[in-house]
């Protein structure tokens, strides 16, 4: 069991983490939910002992195992099913005393504790693992030298699940998972059989994986029993209800301060006003967290394009000699909302640069419609920015004919005018960034937004702000993302990028996440 008592944690000065109180037992999912910047990963160091709580106690009790993903990225000439295999310690170290072993007494144990840690499954346990996160045999046997950085942050999460801890601690796990990927995740955490903590900003993912939440706000935790949905509902009542008691309490203070103030001279009511006085004293105000302000996003209206306003046909895709996709015909109306979707590596941004214009095919037609502008959201974009420069300059490049008043005024549009505009983007917040970024991307008043998982650096109030301006924004949209609330609720088409090429399905997002797992 872990006990977490009276725990407090300042940073540079700040107070993050004020008297923190809770346990984990076995068998227990939790979400640790909050606002980017109110210390979730930093209680997870703590939990990891990577950081010293500087008062309170973390105690481990009945050898409990608690483990997070690594945050470096595996590499080398290993493999994804050695790097695994690598990981149980425990198993490797008896392996290697057995083969040395001459002793019967010995060796019977180290047999009977091999059958108890199922070490001899290890290896297809491993690439059971290995496979749900998209490894299929060739590539669970290639060196991880030959993966990419997202492929290989999947390896380190294979790791963690793949040694079943008591307590696992997973922090934001689907960022580099494709939406196929992120379905067999919540498949096997809702089937763990220990316990872990989860940080996500995924609604649906977190309503089918927890069972409890620890609300992280205002330095404190709170818990709740039940699913993300069931914890915003019951937190929302409890507002509404502190709120009513205290407007009660109010008026009854106002009404017995009119008393005071009307009697208050007249020796024959002066001890009424006393005692009202007294009373007035006691009547204490429930606490009501003020909410934290979410910036809405608004986006400016684009200029109306008779549709379609993109169509491709036998379209050819890739690099240099290879072909990435090959048959590609289709179109884009003024109103489409489509999702892309398919397993990573099989060509989805590939797709998004060809139909934002950045990547020309090998063979085919592309038409655009005249005057169509488009939005492009890179995945990467968010790790891309020039920090030493202030979100002013940064937009300027986007705005180059704009003057001083209708670049303000732009960005008051994302809530970044008045100070925010000439602050350093290294002093801006996780957010901020965020919505500087599709200050940028809208600067144009685009037709046509393409969004290659725009959500990674979003927290849950930010994604619903997105999902809100998206479902009334009048151009089109093609979104790349492994976020379902957000596909399920902006999406109205989907298109399936496998097998080198592109289909139409005809369904929503959720009858295709049934079609994939049955």
């Amino acid at each position: 069991m872990l006990s977490v008592k009276d725990v407090n944690y300042h940073i540079a000065g700040k107070l993050l983490l004020s008297d923190v109180t809770f346990q984990v037992s076995d068998k227990q999912h939790i979400g640790l939910v909050g606002r980017n910047g109110t210390g979730k990963s930093t209680l997870f160091k703590l939990l990891n002992h990577q950081l010293q709580a500087d008062d309170g106690k973390i105690e481990v009790t009945g050898n409990w195992k608690i483990l997070s993903v690594k945050q470096e990225m595996p590499d080398g000439e290993i493999t994804p099913l050695e790097y695994l295999l690598a990981q149980d310690t425990e198993r490797n170290e008896l392996m290697a005393e057995l083969e040395n072993c001459s002793d019967t007494a010995r060796m019977a144990d180290i047999y009977d504790r091999l059958i108890q840690i199922d070490a001899y499954g290890a290896e297809s346990r491993a690439a059971v693992v290995l496979r749900g996160l998209g490894f299929d045999d060739e590539a669970q046997n290639r060196p991880l030298s030959t993966f990419s950085g997202g492929f290989k942050m999947r390896v380190a999460l294979g790791a963690a699940l793949f040694q079943e801890p008591d307590l696992l601690l997973l922090d934001e796990p689907t960022n580099h998972l494709d939406l196929e990927t992120t379905d067999w995740l919540e498949l096997f955490l809702k089937k763990y059989p220990k316990s872990f903590i989860l940080v996500s900003h995924d609604r649906d993912f977190l309503n089918s994986t927890i069972t409890s939440v620890l609300h992280l706000k205002n330095t404190k935790i709170t818990k709740y029993n039940g699913d993300f949905d069931t914890f915003l509902d019951v937190y929302t009542l409890k507002q509404k209800n502190a709120e009513a008691q205290n407007l009660k309490a109010e008026e009854k203070r106002k009404h017995m301060m009119e008393f005071v103030r009307r009697f208050h001279a007249k020796a024959t009511k002066a001890k009424q006003a006393q005692s009202r006085l007294k009373a007035i004293a006691k009547i204490k105000l429930l606490p009501v967290e003020q909410n934290d302000a979410t910036i809405e996003f608004d986006f400016p209206e684009p200029d109306e394009l008779a549709s379609p306003i993109l169509s491709f046909e036998k379209v050819a895709l890739g690099y240099d000699d290879d072909v990435v996709l090959k048959n590609l015909s289709g179109s884009i109306s003024a109103d489409d909302r489509i999702a892309v979707v398919g397993p990573n590596g099989n060509g989805k941004t590939t797709f998004a640069r060809f139909l934002a214009g950045e990547l020309k095919q090998k063979k085919g037609v592309r038409n655009a419609t005249n005057k169509l502008k488009i939005g492009f959201y890179r995945q990467n974009q968010f790790e891309e920015l020039e920090t030493s420069i202030t979100a002013y300059e940064h937009i300027q490049k986007y705005l180059p004919n704009a003057i001083g008043t209708q670049i303000m005024s732009h960005l008051g549009r994302f809530g970044l005018g008045g100070d925010k505009a000439a602050q350093k983007i290294k002093e801006l917040s996780g957010g901020e960034r965020a919505r500087l970024l599709f200050a940028c991307l809208t600067a144009e008043r685009p037709n046509l937004l393409i969004l290659d998982e725009p959500t990674n650096h979003l927290d849950l109030e930010m994604r619903e702000s997105l999902i809100s301006t998206l479902t009334t924004y009048k151009g089109a949209v093609v979104l790349i993302t492994h976020d379902r609330n957000l596909l399920n609720r902006v999406a109205n088409s989907i298109f399936i990028v496998k097998n080198h090429t592109i289909t139409h399905y005809d369904g929503d997002v959720s009858s295709y996440e049934k079609a994939l797992f049955g």
